[in-house]
């Protein structure tokens, strides 16, 4: 058995759209590792070459194999070599099989390291105009079981709700949402971060899913923050239901 010290897992926060987010340090810390492990090592191939950091060796380590090559990784880590994991898109860990890794790096003593980045939840959080001081992730909601008990244990939620959502479903889960809820409840939908043409859709429940619905389709992922909070609030005399879609 070797006698070296263990390497260090960095987890190497990706732009999850704009280029010009992956920071100096990631960018050092991606050429100098013995190893990095990518989620798609085609996509990732194409991060490397815009920034010139050619890697030592790539592994694929993804949902599929995330059982075998974790062992695989913590044994080259337990041997001394430095491991970066990376994503497609934002910071590993984050609702990708990366959680796995990370959780035997640590049962393992191997130090870990994160390089902070980008992070859908945190940016849709910070934008979307409601509270930040205590939230919760969702990650990606269930297709159909447990759906609608999900739904309906955020009724008075005092935290705000982030989640990840496909396009495509999109404008269902804003129904189901409206279904349990009502359609008071604020939601901010967050497209396109960080890109060209990246927005922000305010308002309640209702209001937005009219704005999606006027739109031939809704692409890619999307990041949504809902606050539940006011809208499960008794209502004053003469208060006003929500304001229009920013």
């Amino acid at each position: 058995m070797s006698s070296a010290p263990p390497g260090t897992l960095y987890l190497v926060a990706t732009p999850i759209g704009n280029l010009g987010d992956l920071s100096a340090r990631a960018v050092e810390i991606l050429k100098s590792a013995d190893i990095v492990a990518c989620e798609d090592t085609r996509h990732s191939r194409a991060l490397f070459t815009h920034y010139g950091a050619a890697p030592r060796r790539i592994e694929s380590y993804h949902a599929h194999n995330a059982d075998h090559k974790t062992a695989a990784l913590i044994r080259e880590l337990a041997a001394g070599a430095n491991v970066a994991l990376v994503t497609d898109a934002g910071t590993p860990g984050i609702s990708d099989p990366g959680v796995k890794l990370v959780m035997a790096a640590v049962e393992a003593g191997v130090t870990v390291c994160p390089i902070p980045g980008p992070c859908a939840p945190v940016l849709a959080l910070t934008a979307s105009g409601f509270p930040s001081h205590r939230f919760v992730f969702e990650g990606f909601l269930p297709r159909k079981k447990g759906r609608r008990t999900m739904f309906e244990s955020w009724r008075g939620e005092k935290r705000t709700i982030v989640f990840f959502e496909a396009g495509n479903r999109i404008v269902k889960t804003l129904a189901d949402i409206r279904a349990a809820l009502g359609p008071d409840v604020r939601v901010c939908v967050a497209r396109e971060m960080t890109k060209l043409h990246e927005e922000f859709l305010r308002g309640t429940v209702e209001q937005v899913r009219a704005r999606l619905l006027e739109r031939p389709a809704v692409k890619g992922e999307v990041t949504v923050a809902l606050w539940t909070a006011d809208a499960m609030a008794p209502k004053q005399d003469g208060e006003a239901d929500g304001d229009g879609v920013g």
